[in-house]
């Protein structure tokens, strides 16, 4: 299964940057980004995702999950 790179915006828009078949590849990409997009003041995040497509990628970034309860760290 492949790593997909997406930038997260506002709003839950999704942008699908890269596919990878290492995380090595994939991380190394989201790194460079995170460090380019953050010297512009872009206000979004780069998220790497495995997942079989890039249609399972999109839906797992969409999911909204909640936050742990407290003390359980």
């Amino acid at each position: 299964m492949p790593y997909f790179v997406y930038a997260v915006r506002p709003f839950a828009q999704l942008e699908r940057l890269g596919e990878h078949a290492a995380f090595r590849d994939a991380s190394t990409m989201a790194k460079a980004l995170r460090a380019e997009r953050r010297a512009q003041g872009a206000g979004e995040l780069i998220r790497v995702m495995f997942a079989e497509t890039a249609l399972a990628a999109e839906d797992l970034l969409l999911l909204s999950r909640e936050p742990p309860p407290p003390g359980d760290e």
